[in-house]
């Protein structure tokens, strides 16, 4: 446990309070309203502790708070991820880990899939959930807007569907099942309290023999960037890098997949486009 920075935290409390406006939490501003942002009354009303026991902590004179009431107080006043862990490093104690994958895609992120019309790429989360794709990651590798949103998963769907484990060959099938089933071990790990990621570890288990025995051997990797050799059932077999590039802000990977210009897969990708456009709009 480190030292208790009490001064600190009040200075730390009071400037938060001052930011949040009643109407952020669901509180009427009222005409009579003075104080800048919430009230100390109305910040211990939402973080379930007394007034007194609040009021001491923004004057520097309270007891240290406990883990629980600090997450309380970070609730409260609506602390980032960041900031909740200054909290609670102010309070002489270790944050927790964060509550869970994050699931919404920056817009930056979401437009520069838009703007990539001739490159595949997609938006994984630590789990492996995809939550954004492009046309050309579509007609790549499926149409994820046809399946439901719980089963928008890569590693579930390559280990529970033979057509998706079918796109790989041999050898980047085994170097995929064991570096994706470690990167979910580290996952896992990252996010204990999170039912997403013990729920879809769940279902491999029950479902997947194979990923079962990888399970047990206990690996840990966290993704990198890979060649993949991947067949396409109308332009063939493709040789391509995968970029994965890490958002860390929301522990989200953005996968490129791309060749070099000139070589055979680039002028399948340039194909590709093509098909998939025709693909979509015989659909839409």
């Amino acid at each position: 446990m480190t030292q208790f920075d009490r001064a600190e935290l009040a200075a730390f409390l009071r400037r938060r309070r001052a930011r949040v406006q009643p109407a952020d939490v669901g509180l009427e501003a009222g005409q009579r309203r003075r104080t800048p942002g919430l009230r100390r009354q109305e910040v211990a009303q939402l973080a379930g502790m007394s007034v007194d026991y609040y009021i001491r902590l923004e004057q520097g004179r309270g007891p240290r708070p406990s883990r629980q009431m600090l997450a309380a107080i970070s609730r409260a006043l609506r602390l980032s991820h960041d900031e909740g862990a200054y909290l609670h490093h102010l309070a002489g104690e270790a944050p927790g880990p964060p509550p869970g994958p994050a699931r919404d895609v920056r817009p930056g992120v979401l437009h520069l899939l838009d703007r990539l019309d001739d490159t595949p790429a997609i938006v994984c989360d630590a789990k492996y959930d995809v939550l954004a794709w492009n046309s050309m990651a579509a007609a790549l590798i499926g149409d994820f807007s046809a399946l439901p949103p719980g089963e928008r998963n890569v590693i579930w769907r390559f280990f529970t569907d033979p057509d998706a484990r079918g796109r790989h060959d041999a050898d980047g099938a085994r170097r995929f099942a064991r570096e994706s089933v470690a990167d979910l071990r580290a996952a896992s790990a990252r996010y204990p309290g999170d039912s997403g990621v013990r729920r879809l570890v769940a279902r491999l288990l029950a479902a997947s023999p194979e990923f079962r025995g990888l399970w047990a051997e206990q690996d840990v990797q966290v993704r990198r960037s890979a060649h993949k050799r991947l067949r396409h059932p109308v332009v063939g077999w493709l040789d391509l890098d995968c970029e994965a590039l890490h958002d860390p802000d929301r522990d989200q990977w953005v996968v490129l997949y791309t060749a070099p210009p000139g070589t055979p897969s680039h002028e399948a990708l340039r194909l590709l486009k093509v098909v998939g456009t025709q693909d979509l709009a015989t659909r839409g």
